[in-house]
């Protein structure tokens, strides 16, 4: 079922003629890297200020991505997908974010939850919601930072028929612009639940809008669940949360293309500069962490896009205060991003590398 709309033919003969195949891949993926840059050029950049303006993404600029394939090239390669490729995911998000962050915050939430439904071992999960969220006919946030609350982390308990889901999940982005919800909580056994939950208030469901200094057209919110209904069938997997926890504490390196999405617009505004050669060794050290690595490579893209957002304000002069130049809202975006998506170990590392004489 090939769907990645601009490709489908080349993704068809990719999957019969071996080698040859994935050389045509390879090209594929460089095309969607080529349309990515050029979306982010000729739409996103131009709009970027009125969407910062607004009170959510544009619908259009969303159903763009999705006609496009892009919502779908985290599906495995039989679904039409690349599958978990880090250098290509990264690219895309780079490339994304250099046009607009808000559009690139709501699309960077959706492929989690494809994973999810790809790699499920659940009876029907992927059957059910694999296709629908590979082809952006759904579309999906996440909703898992509930999970880190030390005092009250969401809950779960199983009931006929399904499961019942209470608590406060805060930083949900995409409300109103997503149907489905990968939700996940705790049982009583210190087990974490990950569930597909339909995205629409509800008396049992109930969301708070976040004021954000970027990003706004997000629609970033805080979730509460109060005894909340969940069928069965909607449960995509089971895991201890010492296993969950572990592999989150690093935090994720992709999340670190953001910022360097931030960064290549700056550095095009700017023209030439030393920070081009900063950006490249940024995302090279990036794309090569490992877990360990992931923290200080997050510091180092956070720490440039602070650098190069107040370098371009301060060569715009002036104008840069003005809420109709973009170096004003490159600015925002990179105090944004200097605390979002962040763990202890990112954190650490980012205030060492900001204290004065630190090396970089």
């Amino acid at each position: 079922m090939p769907f990645l709309t601009l490709w489908a033919a080349e993704l068809e003969v990719s999957r019969d003629v071996g080698c040859g195949g994935e050389n045509v891949r390879m090209a594929d993926a460089g095309r969607f890297r080529a349309r990515a840059q050029e979306i982010a050029d000729e739409v996103l950049f131009p709009a970027a200020l009125a969407v910062d303006a607004a009170d959510r993404v544009p619908a259009g600029q969303l159903d763009l991505l999705a006609a496009e394939g892009f919502y779908g090239v985290a599906a495995p390669p039989e679904a039409g997908g690349f599958g978990m490729d880090l250098p290509l995911a990264a690219a895309l998000l780079e490339s994304l974010a250099s046009g607009c962050l808000s559009t690139a915050f709501v699309w960077l939430q959706h492929h989690g939850p494809v994973m999810a439904a790809a790699h499920s071992d659940r009876p029907g999960i992927r059957a059910t919601w694999l296709e629908p969220l590979a082809q952006g006919v759904r579309r999906a946030g996440i909703a898992l930072a509930g999970l880190r609350s030390p005092t009250a982390p969401m809950r779960v308990r199983a009931v006929d028929g399904g499961y019942l889901l209470d608590g406060v999940v805060p930083w949900v982005t995409g409300w109103s612009m997503i149907d489905t919800l990968y939700t996940a909580a705790r049982d009583e056994h210190d087990d974490v639940h990950f569930l597909f939950v339909d995205a629409v208030d509800a008396p049992t469901l109930a969301t708070t809008p976040l004021e954000l200094v970027a990003v706004q057209a997000s629609r970033t919110v805080d979730v509460r669940f109060d005894g909340h209904f969940v069928p069965a069938d909607r449960l995509a997997d089971v895991q201890a949360y010492g296993k969950w926890s572990s592999s989150d504490a690093s935090g994720s390196a992709l999340n670190g293309f953001l910022a360097l999405g931030v960064v290549n617009r700056c550095c095009r505004l700017l023209g030439p500069s030393p920070l081009d050669a900063e950006l490249a060794t940024t995302r090279a050290a990036l794309l090569a962490a490992d877990a360990d690595a992931v923290p200080a490579a997050r510091a180092a893209a956070s720490d440039l896009v602070l650098r190069a957002t107040a370098q371009l304000a301060v060569q715009t002069g002036a104008r840069a205060v003005l809420r109709d130049d973009h170096a004003q809202r490159l600015l925002r975006e990179a105090a944004f991003l200097l605390v979002f998506g962040n763990r202890p170990a990112i954190r650490d590392a980012l205030l060492t590398r900001l204290r004065p004489g630190a090396p970089r």
